[in-house]
């Protein structure tokens, strides 16, 4: 059986301002979206109040798309899931240009294989 194809992104070093902007976070939203060929079918982002970060997801005809951010670590975690296989997204530059990523750890499970 074959339930699609998720990726786990860690990034560290990122820039804590950019970690709290609403416009950034959902610009990489999008460029990973882009670069993925994904569609967007909703959103729902909650901005947490100063000193806080971003949790951002989209819903995806594929299936979703989150983030979390956290400016007092410098750490942002993304979770993209699609249904079928596809090439993935551009991590460490995306994550690199939006949040200001040093460091980027993605990893890619097979799902719905027991």
């Amino acid at each position: 059986m074959h339930g699609g194809i998720e990726w786990l992104v860690d990034a560290e070093g990122c820039a804590p301002s950019r970690l709290r902007d609403r416009a950034a976070v959902l610009g990489l939203l999008d460029g990973v979206v882009a670069a993925m060929g994904l569609h967007v079918v909703s959103t729902a982002v909650h901005v947490f109040p100063d000193p806080g970060g971003i949790t951002a997801l989209y819903l995806l005809a594929e299936s979703h798309l989150t983030i979390h951010t956290f400016p007092e670590t410098g750490v942002a975690t993304l979770n993209a899931y699609c249904c079928r296989p596809r090439v993935a997204a551009p991590w460490r530059a995306l994550l690199a240009e939006w949040l200001g990523a040093r460091a980027v750890v993605a990893s890619e499970h097979a799902r719905g294989r027991a």
